[in-house]
């Protein structure tokens, strides 16, 4: 008699049965365009449209816990065969959200860098670094302060230890421009009516060694009936003072009515290896008319880059339609 072969046989038929699920799989898009400019470069095309598909299932197991899984389609991502962004959620059911993000997914630190109130876009992104937004000659922007990024990201987070209190922690592996591994965590508190109080904290370790920095962020926003406002401060400590950088946001937004919001943000970045600080700046709105939204920014950036010559002083904007079905 083969005791092994039993055993394993067994094994098997048991993790069949407490895994079984029903599940199902649902195929989502976007519609929409873009249009956007800046007074700075060659652009000759500022038009784009969306290009994305998303393939979503999932269904809850045996024992109470559900399984999600995300794979999304992208016409610009030929590097690895027009597959973007991916994930598997498993949600425990009170003990906590696993996620595992193949591609696409943000550390604990990244996913709060910068989340000051706006009806569109942060102050610095609005004027990306693409040839379609006219940013030719200029130096390259600094965006808010995450921490480190990369493939299959590993994150848990917990919402159900105190009332109002979520916790999230991360781990970013080594590997392909990650030469030591990265963790960070994050807590946010939402207890209290239209307050919203967060810190997180990382490592960046992509550079390794002398290179590794360790990063933090806090931020706070409330919303007091239409009005929503919120500050945030970040910084980067590293080895090299020249390599301490620190950033800080406000931003504000009224909703005017159910389907118009506008909203103002501002954001300063300040690079230990430059002598200028980065300002920018982005008045924006949203409007929705049914399944309908009409959204822009009208941003400027001073010194882009920490750079003073006079092309770095930038201004643009970006307009979006797009179609909810």
């Amino acid at each position: 008699m083969n005791i092994k072969k039993i055993g394993l046989t067994a094994l098997g038929s048991s993790l069949i049965a407490t895994s079984a699920f029903a599940g199902s799989l649902d195929v989502t898009g976007s519609a929409g365009m873009s249009f956007g400019g800046a007074n700075v470069g060659t652009s000759a095309n500022g038009f784009s449209m969306y290009d994305e598909v998303t393939f979503s299932g999932g269904g809850e197991m045996d024992n109470g816990w559900t399984v999600n899984v995300s794979y999304q389609l992208d016409s610009s991502e030929t590097a690895t065969g027009n597959m973007d962004n991916r994930s598997l959620t498993i949600n425990t059911n009170g003990l906590g959200v696993i996620t595992f993000s193949g591609h696409g997914g943000d550390s604990a630190m990244s996913a709060v860098d910068d989340v000051m109130p706006t009806a569109y876009g942060e102050a610095w992104d609005i004027i990306s670094n693409t040839l379609d937004n006219g940013s030719v000659g200029t130096a390259a922007n600094f965006n808010a302060i995450g921490s480190a990024g990369s493939n299959n990201i590993l994150s848990y987070s917990n919402a159900d230890l105190m009332d109002g209190l979520k916790l999230t922690v991360s781990y970013v592996p080594s590997g392909t421009g990650e030469v030591e591994s990265s963790t960070d965590f994050a807590i946010e508190y939402t207890g209290y009516e239209g307050l919203t109080v967060g810190y997180a904290a990382g490592e960046n370790n992509a550079a390794g060694g002398t290179g590794n920095t360790d990063n933090e962020t806090m931020y706070i926003k409330y919303a007091y009936g239409p009005v929503t406002v919120g500050y945030q401060e970040s910084e980067i400590d590293a080895t090299a003072a020249t390599a301490d950088d620190e950033f800080d946001a406000l931003g504000i937004t009224y909703q005017i009515t159910d389907s118009l919001t506008v909203g103002y943000t501002e954001s300063n970045y300040n690079a230990g290896d430059k002598t200028a600080d980065q300002e920018s700046s982005n008045m924006s709105f949203s409007y929705t008319a049914g399944g309908i939204t009409l959204a822009g920014g009208f941003a400027e950036e001073k010194n882009r880059g920490g750079e003073t010559t006079a092309q770095n002083d930038v201004k643009g904007y970006e307009l979006d339609l797009s179609f909810a079905f």
